[in-house]
């Protein structure tokens, strides 16, 4: 169970994001360069300074770098001086932030930085997700992420659940929904294109570009002290789908609305969803799962489908809604990231601004 304690336990908020403008490709940057920039503005949007973090957590990917414990050089970007209490996990931020808040309802630290970056473009990045999958029966076949994105997709159609022109106005919404957004990769009317893999399109696939994003966590009055309007993390919760497609109805996420049910998402009605839903046919499907409707507005940001840095993109997502919190656009937000295949792993938080 991963409820937030009652009114006598600890209370933790996003009280600062940032994040890079996401760019199709970053030659002239290293990881740490790339990262620099976003720490700093988090830092300074709080008065923070590094030595003022109880716990600093983040996400990458060694396959996406080409070598091992490719993280430790990031931390350049943090600063050699004072030490730090530092952890890492090798999958998207969404996970790093859930290990740092679980360190601060320790009562371990008090504040905390979280941050993930990915660069995609030096390789091909549908080769490289190829690697999360079973690696005896399925990775040996080398199906893309596309094309897996693609079954899902075929098998939502065939359930009558979509077809291909309400996922051109999914992928439409979303890129339109971007303009607004400065550091999005993709926006207004992007041209849908001719099928990547059938049935789906050029626009229903996320872009590949390179990005960064960064958090900070603050605990009780602290939160209250950094920011004029904290955003609560009230619940948080992940769960993993088997690890076998053939095992699973593509057309559904039991482990999504698990995850929302655990992080109390079904308690009260949200009024804004950031769903990390790289594909648009998983946006039909989180949609459904998450009990989204018609009167919630999903990703107001442009989502995954404007800009999809990977191992950052489900921390853009939590990023997102704890802003939306923050400059008082609403008052109870869904955010949710995934990783792994079709929507194999899930994890949904549940972000509350103070009553107005």
């Amino acid at each position: 169970m991963t409820r937030a304690p009652g009114p006598r336990g600890r209370e933790i908020a996003v009280v600062a994001f940032a994040q890079t403008d996401h760019r199709r490709t970053t030659d002239e940057l290293s990881e740490v360069e790339m990262l620099m920039p976003v720490l700093h503005e988090v830092l300074d949007r709080t008065g923070l300074k590094t030595a003022d973090i109880g716990f600093t957590c983040s996400g990458s990917c060694d396959y996406l770098a080409g070598r091992a414990f490719s993280f430790t050089l990031a931390l350049d970007g943090v600063g050699a001086w004072p030490p730090i209490s530092e952890s890492h996990v090798e999958t998207d931020g969404a996970w790093a932030l859930y290990e740092a808040w679980t360190k601060l309802l320790s009562g371990d630290a008090d504040t905390a930085l979280v941050y993930a970056y990915g660069k995609s473009s030096p390789g091909s990045l549908r080769d490289v997700l190829t690697r999360q999958l079973d690696p005896y029966y399925v990775a040996p076949l080398w199906p893309d992420s596309v094309a897996l994105a693609a079954l899902q997709a075929q098998a939502l159609i065939d359930a009558g659940d979509t077809d291909e022109s309400a996922l051109a106005a999914v992928a439409a919404r979303n890129r339109t929904a971007a303009d607004t957004n400065p550091h999005a990769q993709l926006r207004g009317p992007v041209p849908h294109g001719e099928h990547a893999v059938r049935p789906l399109r050029a626009g229903d696939c996320p872009p590949v570009g390179d990005g960064a994003a960064a958090v900070i966590l603050a605990a009780g009055e602290r939160a209250r002290q950094l920011c004029a309007r904290p955003a609560w993390i009230r619940g948080i919760d992940h769960r993993i789908e088997a690890h076998g497609l053939g095992v699973r109805d593509l057309t559904d996420s039991p482990s999504a609305r698990l995850a929302a049910e655990h992080a109390g998402a079904f308690d009260a009605p949200v009024d804004t969803a950031e769903l990390h839903a790289p594909f648009t046919s998983q946006e039909v499907v989180l949609r459904k799962a998450l009990r989204l409707d018609d009167r919630v507005r999903v990703n107001p940001s442009g989502g995954a489908l404007a800009a999809n840095p990977m191992m950052a993109a489900g921390l853009v997502r939590i990023g997102e809604a704890a802003a939306a919190v923050h400059r008082g656009e609403s008052d109870r937000a869904l955010a949710h990231a995934t990783s792994g295949p079709c929507l194999q792993q899930n994890l949904v938080a549940v972000l509350e601004g103070d009553p107005r």
